[in-house]
């Protein structure tokens, strides 16, 4: 899923060449991607980073609420420590740059099909260091995006089904992992990274 029609034209192409793989669905926006993904339930999903809705990140979380099976690859032009982080805590499997070879593509899709990983090791490299993948879990994400839209702790608890101080305590988990001293600050400095899109 990506929102530029040539690059789903030149992906339709590529992986419509390979005999094992069949495009099943593309979409332009997150919100025609999640009606898809429920009715298609594909085996592999290619995303990108920037959709002109919510970010493939946002996308990626919302679908692993009611699929978590679900398996993203992320293709996106940009590489940065941030959009790999958040695309592996997010629930991302793979993450391929769009300047990679065709081949590259089609050899994560089958990875993540076979039920593998498909992230190289140099973009592994610029994640967190001493082998931590990301910084924020799923559950972070969902709390974060809520608290960057200015929801208070106890309306957090309510929309998610879970109780006050497991809002707090992962409301400071991710304060710690972000480096923020509130939670003011820890929505700028998503905002400000791509982690999370207004």
């Amino acid at each position: 899923m990506d929102d530029h029609a040539v690059v789903r034209e030149g992906l339709r192409t590529v992986l419509g060449q390979r005999l094992d793989l069949c495009v099943v669905g593309e979409a332009g926006d997150a919100a025609t991607a999640v009606e898809l993904y429920r009715r298609l339930r594909p085996d592999v999903v290619l995303v990108d980073l920037r959709l002109p809705d919510v970010s493939g990140i946002e996308l990626i979380v919302r679908v692993r609420t009611f699929a978590p099976e679900a398996r993203f690859c992320v293709l996106s032009a940009f590489d940065a420590r941030t959009d790999i982080e958040g695309a592996i805590a997010a629930g991302a499997r793979g993450y391929v740059v769009k300047a990679a070879p065709a081949e590259e593509i089609v050899d994560a899709v089958r990875r993540l099909h076979t039920g593998l990983r498909a992230i190289e090791s140099r973009l592994l490299s610029r994640s967190r260091p001493n082998g931590a993948e990301f910084v924020l879990t799923a559950r972070e994400m969902q709390i974060l995006r809520r608290v960057a839209a200015g929801t208070k702790n106890h309306q957090i608890a309510e929309a998610l089904g879970i109780s006050l101080s497991t809002v707090k305590f992962h409301l400071q988990r991710l304060m710690e992992k972000l480096g923020a001293s509130d939670r003011t600050e820890a929505a700028a400095i998503a905002l400000r990274e791509g982690i999370i899109r207004d």
